[in-house]
């Protein structure tokens, strides 16, 4: 480490910096615990958590059911590989197929969203036997090697490999007039977030997925809904492809699904399915009994408490009621919004802060991102309301 890196992690306050690598901007908050959708502060402080971190928190903080699911899972058993066939991970793929309703009825679990990318990419790619994939311009997938590939930006600020594993397009999203030309029978797979996260909370044309759905369908291409941000409720319902009533050959989805505990999945057609084989795919710690329980308590508490009901109203709320101040206009869906402003989101989110609401930016350089606990209430976006009118237009 360079001595100006060094001074820099020693910046950061803490004894303990000097052995994490500062490759993080990170928020001036010394979080010690949480309860419901408020962080509690080592100085005292009490913040709204409206971003979740990174739209993971979907239950809030200190679920009785999903801490008690954990418990009762660590102590019977708290880890098998895949190698050993388990009732729990049977049980949550079950229930994730069902949740899901779109008949993609076979669930690989793994670790993380890159993860669950990288898989269904590679599926897309070794079912059709080509070298193209098409993606978004402004989408974000992680950063391994294919889901870095097929990230909007990347090879110019922080790729790293030599060379990207397949053929990339990218298409601008809306721009049905190009499909025909970008999708033919050398693509393997177009990959989409149907609502853009990272890029500002971009809720995408329902008629320009169903045009990709249709190219895809003429060509042989698989078409994946990248819902690791939008999925699991996020939107309202079970999945943005729901939202939308458009079917993808794969979705891949993390984040919410676990609530905190590390998991995603890939969710497949029967058409991809009948080429999986033994070895097809691996993974050590993907489908872990711990990962299982959480995921099985995290659908449990979305469907027994009405909270895809819940979502939709706040929602509602937000786009009524928060229109005020800097924010100029709402977009995104569910609690995956973007709060569109006059002035840097970056400045409206550190003024947010001081008022003790924690909300998130994107790369729009005037959206502050809400990704807020799925157990939100009205008085809580009455709070953001209110913090929003009292800063500067």
């Amino acid at each position: 480490m360079s001595t100006h890196t060094s001074d820099q992690a020693k910046s950061a306050g803490s004894e303990w910096s000097d052995h994490l690598a500062p490759v993080y901007a990170q928020v001036p908050l010394e979080i010690v615990n949480a309860k419901g959708v408020y962080l509690h502060t080592s100085d005292g402080r009490r913040v709204l958590d409206l971003y979740g971190g990174h739209a993971v928190a979907a239950l809030g903080y200190d679920h009785p059911r999903w801490v008690e699911a954990l418990a009762t899972q660590a102590r019977a058993l708290c880890f098998q590989s895949n190698a050993v066939p388990l009732e729990v991970r049977r049980r949550a793929a079950t229930k994730l197929a069902k949740f899901c309703g779109l008949g993609l009825d076979t669930v690989f679990f793994v670790n993380s969203g890159a993860e669950a990318n990288e898989n269904a990419l590679r599926l897309a790619c070794k079912v059709t036997g080509r070298g193209k994939v098409v993606a978004l311009e402004n989408g974000f997938h992680g950063r391994t090697a294919a889901a870095g590939a097929v990230t909007w930006g990347a090879d110019k600020k922080w790729y790293g490999f030599p060379q990207k594993p397949f053929d990339v397009s990218f298409i601008t999203p809306g721009d049905v007039d190009k499909l025909s030309t970008l999708i033919d029978e050398r693509t393997a797979a177009v990959i989409v977030e149907p609502v853009q996260g990272i890029a500002g909370a971009v809720d995408l044309p329902k008629a320009f997925l169903e045009a990709l759905r249709s190219r895809c369908t003429e060509t042989g291409s698989v078409l994946i809904f990248d819902e690791v941000q939008c999925g699991v409720g996020r939107t309202g319902y079970p999945f943005a492809a729901n939202m939308y009533g458009v079917r993808p050959d794969i979705i891949t989805t993390a984040k919410a699904l676990g609530a905190g505990f590390p998991v995603s999945a890939v969710l497949v057609s029967d058409d991809i399915a009948a080429h999986l084989k033994i070895d097809a795919l691996g993974t050590t710690f993907g489908g872990g009994p711990m990962a299982c329980a959480a995921v099985e308590a995290v659908l449990d508490v979305i469907e027994s408490e009405n909270l895809l009901e819940n979502v939709r109203q706040r929602s509602a709320e937000i786009r009524a009621k928060c229109v005020v101040g800097p924010v100029v206009s709402v977009q995104g869906a569910g609690l995956l919004l973007g709060l569109r402003t006059t002035r840097p989101a970056k400045d409206v989110q550190a003024e947010l802060l001081g008022l003790d609401i924690l909300t998130g930016t994107s790369a729009d350089p005037n959206v502050v991102r809400i990704l807020a606990p799925y157990v939100l209430e009205s008085e809580h976006v009455d709070q953001l309301r209110d913090a929003l009118a009292s800063l500067a237009k």
